[in-house]
């Protein structure tokens, strides 16, 4: 079976919403090569385990790179992901010279075009991210590992946005809390938090896609076992109470999140969310604050924001 490569050269603020204009323009896997990913990796303190030098990387802006099975008539599609690319200049965002390339892959090269791109990750204190083909053992005794199989991820950890959620749940999870993935995309929020000691978790998210690869990537971690998933637009018919909600999505999606958020979580319960870049932060902050909750941390890496969120308590007689 022959695939279709495309990538869109764009700027490292762009990436995520150049991966949703891919992903949902039909593609099969998204791959991010951000030249920020191994600037922030450095200077974080816990490194990249593999030298960065050793690792084949941009050393400015960034390339996403999708794969079209043969079923998609990528040539009719093009235009459209080109337009769409152009436009992310009226939400704010900067694409950079935003240029789109095709070109054909057959299956043996599109399987092996990921492993290349991805070497152990030590991404917060306790959790590293693992490729599947990798041999690789703990090197501390509370270090836990997250395996995954980059081919078919959304998120393979090692974005600011997806490292910013990652740390967030390290900072809040004692043990037991009941939570909801939102966008669950590869999954790597679900199975940290489940690592990490949390009890309960669903998993949703709109993209059948997606909720096959984050279920692949499950299976990659039985310890992470049980994670309930499924496709569903946001919180959209979800009614529970939770103690965490989690969503590493663009801030433009954030915003219809909030007041679902606000009605599902237990009282005390917390939002942890990311995907916002520096110009979203204030609308984020507000939207969050118009709809009953009290921001309570954020956290940063270069243009990318994180926001650690509580639904009040009731007030005290």
């Amino acid at each position: 079976m022959e695939w279709t490569q495309v990538t869109v050269i764009t700027e490292s603020e762009a990436v995520e919403a150049v991966s949703y204009i891919l992903d949902d323009s039909g593609a099969t896997g998204v791959k991010i090569e951000d030249s920020k990913d191994f600037d922030h990796l450095e200077k974080m303190g816990f490194g990249v385990i593999a030298e960065a030098e050793s690792i084949p990387h941009l050393t400015s802006g960034a390339q996403v790179t999708a794969y079209f099975p043969q079923n998609v008539f990528v040539p009719e599609i093009l235009p459209i992901i080109q337009q769409r690319v152009n436009q992310l200049r009226e939400f704010g965002l900067n694409p950079g010279v935003g240029k789109v390339i095709a070109v054909p892959v057959d299956d043996e090269d599109w399987a092996t075009a990921w492993e290349k791109y991805y070497q152990p990750v030590r991404i917060t204190h306790d959790l590293t991210v693992v490729p599947e083909w990798i041999e690789y053992q703990p090197q501390q005794p509370n270090e836990k590992l997250i395996r995954l199989d980059p081919g078919m991820a959304f998120g393979t950890g090692t974005h600011p946005t997806t490292t910013l959620m990652l740390q967030a749940l390290e900072m809040e999870i004692r043990g037991g809390e009941s939570m909801i993935d939102v966008g669950t995309g590869s999954g790597v929020l679900s199975i940290a938090a489940r690592l990490l000691g949390a009890g309960e978790v669903q998993a949703y998210d709109l993209d059948q896609i997606a909720v096959d690869s984050a279920l692949e990537n499950i299976k990659l971690n039985p310890e992470a076992a049980p994670i309930k998933i499924g496709a569903n637009s946001l919180l959209d018919g979800i009614h529970t109470q939770v103690d965490l909600i989690v969503a590493n999505i663009l801030a433009e999606i954030i915003v219809p999140l909030v007041p679902q958020a606000f009605e599902n979580l237990k009282p005390g319960g917390k939002f942890l969310t990311s995907g916002i870049i520096a110009d979203k932060f204030e609308l984020i902050y507000q939207t969050l604050v118009d709809n009953g909750f009290e921001v309570r941390e954020t956290l940063r890496i270069k243009d990318w924001y994180g926001i650690i969120a509580i639904k009040p308590l009731p007030d005290e007689d």
